[in-house]
């Protein structure tokens, strides 16, 4: 059984910083791509970051470019989210997800954690 738990979700400031953890067990992260989407209230979900197995690529939506930055600890088979620069329109609940190709795509993720809340107040 793979399960993904998100933490690091919080209230922060305009301008601040937090990093978002995605734990597993069940699976091997090193072996798979894994990728970060976010749910604003009333509004669909939409795709944040990926990266690699490898950890050589990664991508990021045009919203979070410059300010966001994914890896992986593959000792700790956990991905991380460093998120800088933040704006209340970051506020959202961010998932994370795994599956076997990094790509802006939910369909493509086939095991998704919980969810972790992130509110950035102006």
């Amino acid at each position: 059984q793979v399960q993904l738990v998100e933490s690091g979700g919080g209230l922060v400031q305009a301008g601040g910083s937090l990093r978002l953890s995605c734990a597993a067990s069940g699976r091997t992260l090193s072996s798979y791509a894994m990728g970060w989407f976010r749910q604003a209230p009333e509004k669909e979900r939409d795709f944040v970051a990926a990266i690699s197995w490898s950890g050589r690529n990664t991508y990021y939506a045009d919203s979070v470019k410059g300010r966001f930055t994914i890896f992986r600890d593959y000792v700790k088979n956990t991905v991380y989210l460093e998120m800088k620069s933040l704006k209340p329109e970051d506020t959202a609940v961010y998932y994370c997800a795994t599956g076997n190709i990094a790509v802006p795509r939910e369909s493509e993720y086939d095991y998704w954690g919980q969810g972790t809340q992130v509110t950035v107040s102006s």
